[in-house]
């Protein structure tokens, strides 16, 4: 005879069998929380097109190559400039075609400098429209032939340094204002290291590249680009 324990325990092993399926998720796939650079509940991708820019009498595979996902720019400093009779410095460059007055957009990629390129900017936003005496760019990132490659803003305001040979990663946030003055702020390797106003109002586009300044030989690599917006 079946006593009321017995049945009780059988009963508990039925409903255990038959009740739905329960897993707790894995460790590793617990909502972690946000880095210093996670963007993904503010930014969101954007498709870009791009101008590739040159010298204006060589052909454009005379002076870029793009392999394996892998954009390589580079220019001499005898180079001619981007247009003829320009007095601009001899540029190759991925100008982005999406401008913007307005709102914010960001540049992201990883770069590599080979050992001893010194004086090209690699990455700006350059202000295609803007009042009369108002400067051109809103940021430039120059490398310096010191400290084992250095990285700075303009002239004189450190990113990084020992960046040669090696894949680094840099982000630029800029937040524009229609009719004031926005806020760019530069990532390198995730960590935020500069924050400035920009030039005031403009239309304005992403460029990078090796617009060069310096002497010899300048190079730079660039891939997984990608342009944000928010």
């Amino acid at each position: 005879m079946e006593t009321p324990a017995l049945h009780t325990r059988r009963s508990v092993l039925a409903l255990a069998l038959t009740a739905p399926l329960l897993v707790a998720p894995a460790a590793h796939a617990l909502a972690q929380p946000p880095s210093a650079q996670d963007v993904s509940a503010q930014w969101v991708s954007a498709p870009y097109t791009y101008t590739v820019q040159k010298p204006h009498n060589l052909a454009t595979s005379a002076r870029y190559k793009f392999e394996g996902g892998v954009h390589t720019m580079w220019v001499y400093d005898y180079d001619q400039p981007h247009t003829a009779g320009s007095p601009t410095d001899p540029r190759t460059e991925l100008r982005f075609n999406q401008e913007y007055s307005s709102g914010s957009r960001a540049w992201e990629g990883e770069i590599y400098i080979p050992a001893g390129v010194s004086g090209p900017t690699v990455v700006q936003i350059l202000r295609g429209s803007r009042p009369d005496g108002t400067r051109a760019t809103d940021v430039m990132l120059n490398v310096a032939n010191i400290n084992g490659g250095t990285l700075r803003k303009d002239s004189n305001q450190v990113i990084a340094t020992g960046i040669y040979n090696k894949w680094f990663k840099i982000r630029v946030e800029h937040t524009a204002v229609a009719g004031g003055r926005g806020t760019v702020k530069t990532y390198y390797n995730g960590a935020l290291k500069l924050t400035h106003q920009d030039e005031g109002p403009a239309t304005r586009y992403f460029k990078n590249g090796v617009y060069h300044h310096g002497s010899g030989r300048a190079e730079a690599r660039f891939r997984n680009i990608t342009y944000w917006r928010q």
